[in-house]
């Protein structure tokens, strides 16, 4: 079975290595210790933890998209009628083009918080 360092999960995950110590702390999430005594959790109680994170609170109740990503509004690029809103979600860059005026009704400016909802059947990037 595979074990992660706090460090190694928290990479996983996207979040702090603070996170994953609470989640540990709190009986969240089960771990112990190796052979070399450092805190490691078993790779199917991060897998059953990772699932369940991305089934609440948020978790696509109510769409059929399941690719929610949670994110911090880095940059707004808009003109009078369109906008690129770039989200920083844990290591991932995350961008939408919407209209100017959806910006506006959604209140997003640089330093909020949103989630990036992706539904498709197909993306391909390529380069080179």
């Amino acid at each position: 079975m595979s074990h992660y360092r706090i460090s190694e999960a928290a990479e996983l995950l996207g979040v702090s290595s603070d996170t994953v110590r609470r989640q540990v702390d709190s009986g969240g999430l089960a771990a112990s210790h190796d052979d070399a005594g450092r805190l490691v959790i078993p790779g199917d109680a991060l897998a059953r933890w990772a699932q369940e994170r991305a089934a609440s609170p948020h978790g696509g109740a109510g769409t059929s998209a399941r690719n929610r990503f949670t994110g911090l509004v880095t940059a707004i690029r808009a003109d009078e009628v369109m906008a690129q809103v770039d989200l920083q979600c844990g290591p991932y860059r995350v961008v939408s083009l919407m209209s100017a005026e959806a910006v506006r009704d959604l209140g997003l400016e640089v330093g909020a918080r949103a989630s990036a909802v992706v539904k498709a059947t197909t993306v391909i990037v390529e380069a080179g």
